[in-house]
């Protein structure tokens, strides 16, 4: 799955515009974005639209889907933790980045504004933060005028080591491979897909398996 940095800090901070300043020059070096934005509440889905009746009927997930985009709605219970709403984008992104989740376990960088008052406490894995005034920590710090040094860090940091991955999820868990297995897997994968007809070069690679439970 691409690397997830997740952009938090109090209300009114300054999240949202330091996440399109960041799409943008991420953008302009090539790279591939998506966004995944926390919400209390979504409410396009309403009772007695077609798409609310699909899912009252019993339909696990259903697609809103126009000439210029397509919108999911599957209903979770309990609410998906920030690594599987990842899952739903696949594997052709670069980087995705997050806005809010600042419970998950996920690198973050936070935007602190002094009128808004002070930075968060106890942040797990904040790499970074973008703040208008000095503050007295070992953190690295960014103004927000600064974005093309923070993309630099997402680029170092997150993109580039990977470019070239391979996902391996089991139970729809995901499982951590390590530099040897993760070349063997590849390695066989490449060369199963590569002695079929038809196949030209390979870039990327899907494979779905499903098994029904053995019974006892």
């Amino acid at each position: 799955m691409p690397p997830i940095v997740s952009i938090v800090g109090r209300s009114e901070s300054g999240k949202t515009t330091l996440m399109e300043k960041l799409i943008r020059e991420l953008k302009s070096r090539g790279y591939r974005v998506a966004t995944i934005k926390h919400a209390q509440e979504i409410t396009f889905d309403e009772p007695g639209k077609d798409s609310w009746r699909h899912i009252q009927a019993g339909s696990e997930a259903t697609a809103l889907s126009s000439p210029d985009k397509v919108v999911l709605i599957k209903p979770v219970a309990p609410e998906l933790a920030l690594g599987e709403l990842g899952r739903f984008f696949g594997e052709d992104y670069d980087i995705i980045l997050a806005e809010g989740f600042k419970a998950s376990d996920v690198p973050k960088i936070e935007a602190h504004r002094r009128e808004v008052g002070p930075p968060l406490k106890a942040v797990k894995k904040l790499v970074a933060i973008v703040t208008d005034e000095p503050l007295e920590t070992k953190t690295r710090q960014f103004s927000f005028d600064d974005v093309k040094s923070l993309a630099d860090l997402l680029e170092e940091g997150f993109i580039r080591p990977e470019r070239e991955h391979i996902s391996l999820y089991v139970n729809h868990i995901p499982v951590p491979l390590s530099a040897f297995p993760r070349e063997i897997i590849s390695n066989m994968l490449v060369a199963m897909a590569s002695s079929l007809k038809e196949v030209g070069e390979i870039r990327s690679l899907e494979i779905f398996l499903r098994r029904e439970s053995k019974p006892g």
